[in-house]
């Protein structure tokens, strides 16, 4: 019971930092306002990187063998464990998606930072991308992603047009 006990405690440690985590990437971004759509995928992929990261710790040998113990102790604190890995999977899985389908839009966001003024021949391609993904992704698809990515292709439209008039 000595060793279920400290057992426990180190499994609580490790559910107030995963809750802390979570926390935390539920929190609003603050970003500036003339961030174009590759912050987007680049929020994605260090999003994904850092819950894959999580993941493995939780998968790994010295973890299972904690929680095997606690299985067989039929320790209480195993509840709260099995949410946040639950929690922690749909948050890597979510990061995973999302990375998958901006990927399909980067060849876009090159041409928008690169193009004349007259982008306009990308915009429907790029627009058809973007309702693509509306339509099939199980997790881009809400209100606030949308609009927080289409402002960022309108940033990048407005940004090439000022370096496009300063040049001219």
């Amino acid at each position: 019971t000595e060793v279920t006990q400290k057992l426990e405690e180190v499994i609580m440690i490790w559910i107030k930092q995963i809750r802390q985590v979570l926390v935390e990437s539920e929190q609003i971004r603050r970003e500036a306002d003339d961030l174009g759509p590759s912050s987007e995928l680049e929020y994605w992929k260090t999003r994904m990187s850092s819950f894959n990261s999580l993941l493995d710790e939780i998968k790994s040998s010295r973890v299972k063998k904690i929680i095997s113990i606690l299985q067989v102790a039929r320790s209480k604190t195993l509840k709260q464990w099995k949410e946040l890995d639950s929690k922690i999977t749909i948050a890597a899985n979510e990061a995973k998606d999302n990375v998958r389908y901006l990927y399909t839009l980067d060849k876009f966001f090159g041409l928008l930072a690169k193009a004349p003024p007259v982008m306009m021949e990308h915009v429907p391609s790029l627009m058809t991308a973007v309702c693509m993904i509306y339509c099939t992704s199980p997790y881009y698809n809400t209100s606030e992603r949308m609009t927080s990515l289409l402002l960022k292709i309108t940033n990048q439209m407005i940004n090439t047009c000022k370096v496009y008039l300063c040049e001219g």
